[in-house]
């Protein structure tokens, strides 16, 4: 009984937190100019636009439909994905797009694996690939940030491209760190996106493998 009332605390304090960081997303999204909407992300290859029609993708495409488009792939998750995003980027509007996270806060899409984690870990590292690539000053509460990091799986590294080998992440302003090798310092929510995959502009990391994780 105990282990199960704690799950559903989980479950509740992680919707919580989902629904929370949708909404404050578009808030941000509504303030910016057409050519921050137009500018890089730090997702390879999208702009701030596509990577926010990505973000709600699950909320507008019922699993027929993206089942189908991902027939269209060949396979291909990662094609399918990109597919949807430039073509639901170009269909809508700047203020659309911002609504659709804002008026699917509680909706109950999930990954394919992971559950309400990883729906967290998307909304929260995409949201990251904006602001950061903008250089815009957001903070991630640090009681999403502790959920997130507290799930880094080095299973999911192979989806992400993550390669981790040989460094421990160190986090500056938490009391984290995950692996061994050489420390590489940062706040938490830069250490979260380098787990994803991501490439950071300089001045964000600090260690001597740094070179691995910052963009040319």
């Amino acid at each position: 009984m105990g282990k199960a009332a704690h799950t559903a605390a989980d479950t509740a304090i992680t919707a919580a937190a989902i629904a929370a960081e949708r909404r404050e997303l578009a808030d941000l999204l509504d303030a910016l100019t057409p050519g921050q909407w137009d500018a890089p992300s730090l997702c390879a290859g999208w702009r701030v636009r596509e990577v926010v029609a990505h973000m709600s993708m699950g909320f507008r495409h019922r699993t027929g439909q993206v089942l189908v488009e991902l027939v269209k792939a060949r396979g291909s998750l990662h094609r399918m994905t990109d597919r949807l995003a430039r073509r639901d980027a170009a269909a809508h509007s700047d203020t659309a797009l911002a609504a659709f996270l804002r008026t699917h806060a509680h909706h109950p899409w999930t990954p394919p694996v992971g559950g309400l984690t990883s729906a967290l870990g998307h909304d929260v590292v995409h949201g990251l690939d904006v602001t950061v690539a903008l250089g815009l000053d957001r903070d991630i509460p640090e009681d999403r940030l502790q959920i997130l990091l507290d799930a880094i799986d080095p299973r999911a590294f192979r989806i992400f491209g993550t390669d981790l080998s040989g460094v421990r992440l160190c986090a500056d302003d938490l009391d984290w760190s995950f692996g061994s090798g050489a420390a590489l310092y940062g706040r938490g929510q830069d250490l979260l996106l380098v787990a994803y995959g991501r490439r950071l502009p300089a001045g964000r990391l600090r260690g001597d493998e740094v070179h691995r994780f910052v963009t040319a």
